[in-house]
């Protein structure tokens, strides 16, 4: 082989040092993820030549991928535009050089509507984290040109020759170090094409096969996509999961040029909501499956696509996130979401009530994080109801759609406005509850945040005719108090159903009837001495009132002052401990059940006697005021271990007293 040259090769300092400093291929593998991005950038250009007129296209481009055990070598080739002697001088030997940005530029405008992948900073010169040597044989597409052989050993020093090469394109040997034979297994080799290069637009092949899809869907317009294609993409995303709820596909080219299809996937307690789960392409290259800096944060359950050669990948982390083109980026899929959520709930309420479970989880959050959000869904937010509603009136609005250029628009549709999930749950935006009950009670909203353990409540509540909200979700702890700060100048109040009972809810005549004309006490008073006595609990306030209902309306009921129980929920939550049952209470006394009748009129109602003795029932009267208090904390879930215990053996001392009468 005759040598025409021989040199060191040029390092740009400039370039080359950053990228080293911030090691941005820390994973070797990476390596083939660059080579492979080369070769179809090569692939790509050739088009751009041929559309302009200058060369033939009359090849069917691919990638060839070659393993040999023995000799330990991997072979990346390509049929694309291939190089001169001049251009392997200029492209290869001067490092972190990108000649992308140069060749758009001169074939700008000539109808080459092609996307070149180019700048992943060392390119090329990754191949040298696995590789001993690497040789180029290369034929540039240009008439007259001569094939050129290069060789490198990963030094600065490199070889020149004539290859004999005959074909325009490019052939890279990689002659793989000891530690990096596993680059010559064929089953390694294809779980790399499936991570990095399977939507790659050209067919990458080991021997007969090819290896990748090449369909990347989100570069397609919607309007050629059915709901099968969406799914199906999804299913061979993420494999053995629930099928998601919805999607938002992006498109926009200005100011940025941004692809995309995000979904809605149902959550489930396994979701870690701090990570993302998007995958990130440049131009259907996999980058990475991390979108923390891209996404807003309140996004980062989602899953799919978002590709976007404006996301710069050679900085670092934190500087990806002081960057202007990504926080228009972030900006845009948050308003692209949000119209998504707009146009679902315009146009399909029954659907968009169905999915609320999951999607409310992922609009209050960002409604709490994001003004601009908020803006766009805040009167999309709803909360599962007490109250009946049934359909609402059907009527002819405008929905924001997607044309097939990606551009807003606006359309008719006849929304489908049922209110009620398919389980039969009634729904109600804020504003909608509000406007209902002014007349009853003006500006304060009931709620409840535990249906199990509220039942109670909740449903002494609407047995009076009070409409109560389910804020059940762990995410509506912190929710109420944003809705409180959002409508502070309304003076609307977040009241829970255990935190205090509405007057309505009392018979105020039943509550001052005196039943003992010698003490001159009312039912209520002489209620509340023998609870006082019989359970000498200070930080218990015994609080009676004679409640309207019947014998399901409950004896007793704890009340847990509201201001005071979110200051403790705040700080067991910035403390980072489970929240406890507050020793400061209110126990509610219902003068008007049977029980507490029954246990005034046991002995006359007193614990002790008027020469300061207990009563004949005391002990009985004592258990049954601890059992009634019982059965209040049980609705709320105020028991320990220890109080389950006495729970149980008081429960057996009455029944053997009882029986025993």
């Amino acid at each position: 082989m005759t040598v025409l040259e021989q040199g060191n090769i040029t390092f740009n300092t400039e370039n080359i040092f950053p990228i080293i400093k911030k090691s941005l291929y820390s994973d070797h593998e990476v390596f083939f993820r660059e080579l492979v991005s080369n070769a179809v950038d090569a692939i790509q250009k050739r088009k751009m030549v041929s559309f302009a007129g200058e060369i033939s296209a009359d090849v069917e481009p691919e990638i060839t991928i070659e393993l040999d055990a023995e000799a330990r070598t991997l072979t990346i080739s390509d049929n694309g535009i291939g190089m001169t002697a001049d251009e392997v001088k200029k492209y290869i030997n001067q490092v972190a050089f990108s000649s992308a940005e140069e060749f758009i530029e001169k074939y700008s405008g000539k109808g080459a509507d092609q996307g070149i992948i180019g700048h992943f900073g060392l390119g090329f010169y990754s191949a040298f984290m696995v590789a001993d040597q690497v040789e180029i044989d290369t034929l540039s597409w240009r008439e007259g040109s001569e094939a050129v052989h290069w060789k490198c050993d990963g030094s600065p020093s490199f070889e020149l020759a004539k290859s004999e090469r005959d074909q325009p394109g490019t052939r890279i040997t990689l002659h793989l170090s000891e530690e990096e034979k596993e680059y010559v297994e064929e089953g390694r080799i294809k779980q790399l094409v499936k991570t990095y290069c399977d939507f790659m637009p050209v067919a990458i092949k080991l021997g007969d096969e090819q290896l990748n899809r090449q369909k990347a869907i989100w570069r397609e317009s919607p309007s050629n996509l059915t709901d099968e294609d969406y799914l199906e993409f999804y299913r061979y995303l993420y494999p053995f999961q629930d099928d998601p709820l919805l999607w938002v596909h992006l498109n926009t080219d200005y100011p940025f040029l941004v692809n995309g299809i995000l979904y809605f996937p149902k959550l489930n307690p396994s979701v870690d909501v701090t990570k993302s789960e998007l995958k990130l392409f440049c131009n259907q290259v996999f980058v990475s499956d991390h979108c923390e800096e891209i996404v807003p944060k309140f996004l980062l359950p989602m899953r799919g696509v978002i590709d976007s050669p404006d996301i710069p990948l050679n900085v670092s982390r934190s500087a990806l996130q002081m960057d202007r083109k990504v926080r228009g980026i972030a900006n845009f899929i948050s308003k692209k979401v949000g119209d998504r959520l707009k146009g679902l709930y315009k146009e399909d309420k029954a659907k968009y009530i169905e999915s609320w479970q999951d999607l409310g989880t992922f609009v209050k959050f960002g409604a709490m994080n994001d003004d601009k959000f908020k803006g766009q869904v805040e009167d999309y937010i709803i909360y599962r109801t007490t109250a009946e509603l049934g359909e609402t009136a059907v009527t002819e609005t405008q929905v924001e759609v997607q044309t097939e250029d990606g551009e807003d628009a606006w359309a008719d549709a006849t929304p489908k406005n049922d209110s009620r999930d398919p389980d039969g749950n009634s729904y109600t935006t804020l504003q909608e509850y509000l406007e209902r009950n002014k007349e009853r009670h003006e500006n304060r909203v009931y709620y409840c945040n535990d249906a199990a353990g509220q039942a109670t409540y909740v449903e002494l509540h609407k047995n009076q005719g009070l409409e109560v909200l389910y804020l059940d979700a762990y995410i509506d702890t912190h929710f109420v108090g944003f809705l409180e700060g959002e409508y502070k100048e309304k003076e609307i109040k977040f009241s829970r159903v255990d935190s205090d009972l509405d007057s309505t809810l009392m018979d105020d005549n039943k509550a001052d009837e005196i039943v003992d004309p010698t003490t001159n006490k009312t039912k209520a008073e002489q209620v509340k001495e023998i609870f006082e006595k019989a359970l000498n609990k200070p930080t218990v306030t015994i609080r009676t009132e004679a409640l309207k209902g019947d014998a399901a309306t409950p004896p007793a009921m704890v009340l847990l002052p509201e201001e005071l129980r979110r200051m403790q929920e705040m700080t067991a939550m910035f403390q980072q401990k489970q929240v406890e049952f507050p020793d400061m209470h209110t126990l509610l006394v219902n003068t008007n059940h049977p029980l507490i009748q029954n246990l005034i009129n046991l002995n006359g109602g007193a614990i002790v006697t008027a020469d300061g003795a207990e009563s004949p029932s005391a002990g009985l009267a004592k258990m049954l005021c601890q059992h009634v208090y019982d059965l209040a904390l049980m609705a709320q879930k105020g028991f320990d271990a220890d109080g389950m215990k006495a729970f149980v053996e008081r429960s057996n001392q009455v029944l053997t007293e009882l029986t025993a009468k």
